[in-house]
């Protein structure tokens, strides 16, 4: 029997006050670190990349309405994601910064619509947008996927209380602890620290 989604019944919306206090728990998110890109070319660091759906293949990513490419996005039929690895993160700082030209060294490939594909990371995907809605001081923008590809097995790179890390494995796994029936409990190194930092 399928389940039945109803509505969320809230109160009257309550504005949460203290932004410092949500920043820094924000900080405590690790987030993978992308770059999003959109004919022009325009494009910038994001960390607000998500799945949505596998079927249909559906993705999202906001950015900020105060953003310098935010007309650009708001304008584009398609765009491109492209997940960095390990040794992106300078490639992320060029395309988080102002005033600048962000491509300027970047190889890149651009498609007839003028979508530009960056050539030097792990893995991209490219996306026809299917909704945009406004959220807040952000604009959500959900795509639905049209090609894409993995070029290397290269760690990502992710953000963490305003630092950048490398996504790697804990090691020893669950699985591979009991496979091993270990007589007393396996405690995996914890993770170094990593921030979420806003597009």
């Amino acid at each position: 029997m399928p389940h039945t989604i109803h509505p969320v019944q809230r109160p009257q919306a309550v504005k949460f006050a203290d932004v410092s206090l949500l920043r820094r728990t924000l900080r405590r998110h690790a987030a993978g670190v992308t770059i999003i890109t959109v004919p022009g070319p325009a494009g910038f660091t994001a960390t607000s990349f998500t799945s949505v759906s596998l079927e249909p293949a559906l993705v999202s990513f906001c950015v900020a309405t105060i953003a310098s490419v935010t007309q650009a996005v708001q304008q584009a039929e398609r765009f491109a994601v492209h997940l960095l690895g390990s040794h992106d993160s300078l490639l992320a700082d060029r395309f988080a910064r102002s005033g600048v030209d962000r491509f300027a060294g970047t190889a890149c490939l651009q498609e007839p619509d003028g979508l530009p594909i960056l050539t030097v990371v792990p893995a991209w995907l490219s996306a026809r947008v299917v909704a945009r809605y406004a959220a807040g001081d952000h604009v959500l923008v959900i795509g639905e996927v049209d090609n894409g590809g993995v070029r290397n097995e290269a760690p990502g790179l992710v953000r963490h209380d305003g630092a950048y890390a490398r996504a790697v494995e804990l090691s020893p796994q669950p699985a591979q602890v009991q496979s091993r029936k270990s007589p007393e409990p396996v405690m995996a190194d914890a993770p170094s620290d990593l921030e979420q930092r806003r597009a």
